[in-house]
């Protein structure tokens, strides 16, 4: 049978409290003891709680940085990957029946392709905000919610990330013609009739939709570590885990 500090202090306070004035001077000493006994293993669990959490945000945040930035990560992705720009869907049936279906599917996969491109600058940013959480922060995000730490990322992070991304996916888009493509498309827009030019700003749309899918993935990593056993891959995080404070 466990007992907790307290069980314990109250059960050596009422058998002190039974004997002579003498014996229970001599208590003093022992309960002080008893209470910097408790007060340290007290902060060795909070630094095991801080420890095994950044490990666990580390695992998730690297995990899901690594599954984007791969080939395809987005593209293949439904759950993340960056549609066409509602001004390109409006006449995405005309096009393709005019003979610039290969055009619209090329776009489509570059922009996807500036993603993936970017992502990879999102992990150290993540390990860094994670080595500058505060205890407070790691107990919040312990005991949160599944996506409390995902939240936490984004607050700290995104405008950072979106820096970041932004002059990436504008020298991928050229790199990987979809900067050609979109104009491609625009020009054969503006010549059909009772249409409207596709304008609109490339860069931000795909850096948005860049930041969406990772954050998707960040969430949901987040998710397996707290529901999942199997996605505990250390011992620390499956003594954390298994016993939120």
């Amino acid at each position: 049978m466990k007992f907790s500090g307290k069980i314990l202090i109250g059960l050596l306070i009422a058998l002190f409290a039974a004997q002579p004035p003498s014996a229970f001077a001599q208590f003093t000493d022992i309960l002080k003891r008893v209470k910097e006994a408790i007060g340290m293993r007290n902060e060795l669990s909070e630094s095991k709680i801080m420890e095994g959490l950044k490990e666990a945000l580390e695992v998730g945040t690297g995990n899901a940085a690594e599954l984007v930035s791969k080939l395809d990560g987005y593209y293949t992705n439904p759950k993340i990957k960056i549609p066409l720009p509602t001004s390109v869907r409006k006449v995405e049936k005309i096009l393709r029946t005019v003979g610039f279906g290969s055009t619209v599917d090329d776009f489509e996969m570059s922009i996807n392709r500036a993603a993936e491109q970017a992502a990879p600058e999102a992990k150290a940013l993540f390990i860094d905000t994670i080595k500058q959480m505060s205890f407070d922060d790691a107990r919040k995000i312990l005991n949160g919610k599944d996506n409390a730490a995902t939240f936490y990322f984004k607050d700290k992070t995104w405008d950072r990330l979106y820096d970041k991304f932004k002059p990436i996916v504008n020298s991928t888009l050229s790199e990987v013609g979809a900067t050609r493509y979109y104009q491609d498309l625009d020009r054969k827009v503006r010549s059909i009739p009772f249409t409207d030019s596709m304008r609109f700003d490339l860069d931000k749309y795909v850096t948005d939709g860049a930041l969406d899918g990772l954050f998707y993935m960040v969430e949901e990593q987040e998710r397996k570590i707290r529901q999942d056993p199997a996605a505990r891959v250390t011992d620390l995080l499956k003594e954390v885990f298994s016993d939120k404070r």
